[in-house]
């Protein structure tokens, strides 16, 4: 019931504006003899791990700036000749594309076609498997490639602001369909195709790519579509962008890309770590 009454407060709160706040406020500045006290009070909090940081707690100028910090090298090593973990996360979903249709939660499906907002695109995924994975607060927030490839296109899509939890995966229809998104599509360095979609969430402030200015919760709300006429190369453990504040990653792989192996709901997974296999290498 927590979560129906959860849901239903949201539906008259202006989320979008409520994120912006948040971004604003976790933009500010914090004083350098405080910052140690802040990190170290909001680790203990959610359970973050501020030993991984790449710099000192004192370096980080604002809470958004420990939030998207970088991890130090080698903490996270990738699996060799494999789809790895594009992120931290816990696994929320695990499929097979069958009909145009992902499982969002026991007793809940969406539309890939609406998720990727292009049913053609869509179609080209049908017998792939996907997979959702939910970063929550404690988690490191940049997201990452998951096979060497090319990506070819990235596409802002507006739309609501729907927190990721479990509550709202539960009982918020469409969620991954209907919220903010950026749809990024990779060609398979071995064929194939995958969508990478960080998807937006309430208190997010954005959600930001590396290689484009396009990012969730924008002034500007309409559709946006990139096109790279000169693809951009990537490896697999390569920065894609970060989530300011958590969020979800749900990541399709087409059968000539490679398969995303079972997941257990619920099970963590590490940034770099195998969740899949790539297809032979082409004689």
């Amino acid at each position: 019931m927590s979560g129906r009454l959860l849901i239903l407060l949201l539906s008259v709160l202006p989320k979008h504006g409520m994120s912006r706040i948040a971004g604003w406020l976790a933009n500010r500045t914090v004083p350098v003899r405080w910052r140690g006290a802040v990190y170290r009070g909001y680790s203990r909090i959610f359970g973050a791990k501020p030993e991984e940081a790449a710099l000192p707690l004192e370096a980080y100028p604002s809470v958004n700036a420990f939030f998207t910090r970088a991890l130090k090298p080698g903490l996270r090593p990738l699996a060799p000749n494999a789809i790895v973990s594009p992120v931290d996360a816990a696994v929320g979903a695990y499929g097979i594309v069958q009909q145009d249709t992902l499982v969002q939660a026991k007793g809940r499906h969406y539309s890939l076609a609406a998720l990727l907002g292009n049913a053609e695109l869509a179609h080209t995924f049908e017998g792939g498997t996907y997979t959702t994975l939910y970063l929550s607060p404690k988690d490191y927030h940049r997201i990452h490639v998951p096979v060497d490839g090319r990506i070819t296109e990235a596409t802002y899509i507006p739309g609501e602001l729907w927190p990721v939890n479990v509550a709202a995966v539960t009982h918020v229809t469409d969620l991954f369909a209907v919220n903010e998104r950026i749809v990024v599509m990779l060609d398979g360095a071995r064929g194939g195709r995958m969508a990478v979609v960080p998807v937006g969430a309430t208190m997010v402030g954005m959600t930001r790519l590396v290689f484009d200015d396009l990012h969730t919760n924008a002034r500007r709300r309409e559709v946006q579509p990139r096109r790279y006429d000169t693809p951009i190369a990537m490896s697999a453990g390569d920065e894609l962008g970060h989530f300011e504040f958590g969020s979800t990653v749900v990541l399709v792989c087409s059968r000539e890309c490679g398969t995303i192996e079972p997941l257990t709901l619920g099970a963590t997974v590490k940034l770099g770590q195998r969740i899949g296999a790539l297809p032979p290498t082409q004689i």
